[in-house]
């Protein structure tokens, strides 16, 4: 393949990682300065700071005034083992798995939990479960956005609004780019560094009043880690998702979430951050279309990502072997002239490309990351032969 000519125009941030993903355009360290740092995330300020947090998160997300809102250790994945934890175990379970996360949950809950009466219902990369298949006599836990495949569910249309169980979701790639129906949501989870690009560590619970009752009616059999434990003498613990946290926070994170709350605020809200996400994966997917080289791993143009778009190389000969040699090159050329970071795809994923087109992102970024692709690939491609 004929070498190009290395590209003029640079992206103006090469942070293109999907989780933690780029900080908002124009962040500087100064956004932090406000941080109530040095002080006890209980005090009186401590505490109007966290829950300032929740009021802003239910505002931007426009959750209904029923739904709770809570700050939780350990990231997304510290939220959504809370929820599993606590919940799950009253009836049946269908999990559904179309990549690396869902599959994480799915050991989750036959090997830790070991609960009996479980239904994995799995698809390959690229593609969905068969959504019709799902028992929603059952509880159901999925994640809305695959974030190592760039599959999503296209809408909450195929939960049903009379379901006897609990829809529990990961949503941390989803939650302020993609259209959560929230009547069909009784479990939501996400962290703060992975949709607007803020610090890591903490994870965001939302509960629906049916997951309420569940976990105010049910106890399950095992014993509960305290940094799980939602319920104070059977009851939902009400002050966890009023500000006080089950463990200490950080009070930097806070504000660098209050932060990037702020701007979501500034430029439109849920509105602006969902249409900046479509147009930034827009380039990605008009670029594919016009690449012979490249096509998108999803199947289904319905169910393809707007935040985690994930490629694969098509017409290579040798294979995936070949094919991860190809990805491996492109990927360290493009970090070496600091023009992009991080876009290999996820370890179990096919071999391809994988680049965060969320709204932190800007447009024109991606633009020109287009041309600076083609370049690698033509620089990889004499490389590896």
């Amino acid at each position: 393949m004929t070498r190009l000519d290395k590209p003029t125009q640079r992206p103006g941030s090469p942070n293109f990682s999907s989780g933690p993903c780029a900080k908002r355009p124009g962040w500087t360290p100064d956004a932090l300065r406000a941080a109530l740092v040095g002080r006890s995330h209980r005090s009186g300020a401590g505490k109007a700071r966290l829950k300032l947090a929740i009021d802003k998160t239910r505002a931007l997300l426009r959750l209904p005034a029923d739904y709770r809102v809570a700050i939780v250790p350990g990231s997304d994945t510290g939220a959504f083992e809370m929820a599993m934890w606590s919940l799950l175990g009253a009836r049946g379970v269908d999990v559904l798995a179309w990549e690396d996360f869902g599959k994480g949950w799915v050991t989750d809950i036959v090997k830790q939990l070991r609960l009996q009466d479980v239904r994995v219902l799995e698809a390959d990369y690229g593609a969905l479960p068969d959504l019709k298949a799902v028992n929603w006599n059952h509880d159901v836990v999925f994640t809305w956005n695959g974030t190592t495949s760039g599959v999503r569910v296209p809408n909450g249309d195929w939960i049903p609004s009379d379901r006897a169980g609990l829809s529990l979701i990961d949503a941390t790639s989803a939650v302020f780019a993609q259209a959560i129906d929230w009547a069909k949501a009784d479990v939501v989870t996400y962290s703060w560094q992975k949709i607007l690009g803020g610090e890591a560590a903490h994870g965001m619970l939302i509960l629906s009043p049916r997951a309420v009752q569940r976990l105010e009616s049910y106890s399950p059999p095992w014993p509960m880690p305290k940094i799980f434990r939602m319920k104070k003498d059977g009851k939902l613990n009400a002050a966890i998702f009023a500000g006080e946290t089950i463990n200490t926070p950080s009070m930097l994170c806070v504000e660098d979430y209050l932060d990037t709350l702020a701007w979501a605020e500034s430029i439109g809200g849920l509105t602006a951050l969902h249409r900046r996400a479509d147009d930034n994966a827009a380039v990605l997917f008009d670029w594919m279309a016009r690449t012979p080289w490249i096509t998108n791993l999803t199947i289904e143009p319905a169910t393809r990502s707007n935040t985690s778009v994930c490629m694969r190389f098509t017409g290579v000969p040798g294979g995936p072997a070949e094919e991860r040699r190809l990805a491996e090159h492109m990927v360290a050329r493009l970090a070496e002239e600091g023009v992009a970071y991080d876009i290999g795809s996820y370890r179990t994923a096919p071999p391809g490309l994988r680049v965060w087109c969320g709204a932190t992102v800007e447009r024109s970024d991606l633009e020109a990351l287009t041309a600076w692709l083609e370049w690698a690939y033509a620089e990889a491609r004499a490389a590896v032969g």
